[in-house]
């Protein structure tokens, strides 16, 4: 009994000293490292969200040399934090400067409203293109998860007439308002709801810390569940059209950083898989896309600190 008393330790301490399995290998993908042109001048940082607008104008999120550290800071980032960038990489705005703790995630309606989410504020805001404040959803600093309050809210979709928020770090649903800021229902069942996406068909929602996508009809009952190769973790998806489905991964399932883009067919079925990250153990995290209407996609890359533009492949070049 002895024996295999100590065979037994022995086999746990080298289980726990095994190494993690090797990463997933996936071709890499050429990215443009010269988009955008960031001004000298300008206080660039995390890169958190981007979108692109109905002119193709590219709109992106970061913090300005802020890190994510909890607990969150009290004061608000002084710089301007929201970039607005022409197609060829100029920037042609920026504003946000004094507004923000925690920018997470940006969205461009059918309207051309922004809404951004903010973590550290627990609210929601709606601007115009200029950045007029024009609607604000939460209560400063307090969370809770009712009609009223959130619990981190993460990311934002349009559906009709209905704003889908995903709610968050620490609520478990989508919430959805309309675009008055009325509250209307809620639903799902997440662990870290860090993206919504809708199309034409199906919302889908980046089940993040669960490493899965889950799939909603536009009255939120669910579909289908879609689990992460390797247990990797989706940070943010995007519809291409016609059912199918381009989402991020920004962790795997080992919990190393990285960068890991998915293409899914319209039965759910991974059709291909790149590797966009920068050299080096944990220096990217993919962790928010969005798709021009030129062909082009875009993601951000926290510590990186960038925003990337590449072009997928098409059929002819995969085969």
């Amino acid at each position: 009994m002895r024996y295999w008393g100590a065979a037994l330790a022995l086999a746990v301490l080298a289980a726990c000293d095994a190494a993690p399995p090797p990463r997933e290998a996936v071709p890499k993908l050429a990215v443009d490292t010269g988009w955008p042109t960031i001004p000298a001048g300008a206080k660039f940082g995390e890169v958190s969200a981007v979108d692109v607008d109905a002119e193709g104008n590219v709109w992106v999120l970061h913090r300005a040399g802020r890190v994510w550290e909890e607990p969150f800071p009290k004061e608000p980032i002084a710089e301007p934090t929201v970039f607005k960038f022409s197609p060829d990489g100029k920037l042609i705005a920026q504003w946000g400067a004094g507004l923000f703790i925690m920018p997470h995630g940006i969205s461009i309606d059918p309207q051309g409203k922004v809404w951004i989410t903010d973590p550290g504020l627990e609210q929601v805001f709606r601007f115009s293109p200029e950045g007029k404040l024009e609607l604000t959803l939460g209560e400063k600093g307090v969370s809770r998860q009712d009609a009223s309050h959130f619990g981190r809210p993460a990311d934002v979709a349009f559906l009709s007439d209905r704003v889908l928020i995903a709610d968050g770090y620490v609520n478990t649903r989508v919430a959805e308002f309309d675009y008055a800021g009325k509250f209307i229902k809620d639903w799902g069942d997440f662990k870290v709801a860090h993206a919504v996406a809708v199309d034409d068909r199906q919302i889908y929602v980046a089940d993040r810390e669960n490493a899965r996508i889950q799939v909603f009809d536009h009255d939120g009952r669910l579909l289908e569940t879609r689990a992460s190769p390797s247990g990797n973790h989706t940070y943010s998806l995007k519809p291409l059209g016609s059912g199918r489905l381009l989402a991020v991964e920004g962790r795997d399932g080992a919990d190393r950083k990285g960068a890991i883009i998915r293409v899914y067919g319209a039965d759910g079925v991974i059709e291909n898989s790149y590797d966009i990250s920068l050299p080096g153990e944990n220096a990217s995290l993919g962790h928010d896309l969005a798709n021009g209407p030129d062909g082009h996609t875009y993601v951000t890359d926290v510590p990186g600190g960038r925003v990337v533009r590449f072009s997928l492949p098409t059929k002819a070049e995969t085969n």
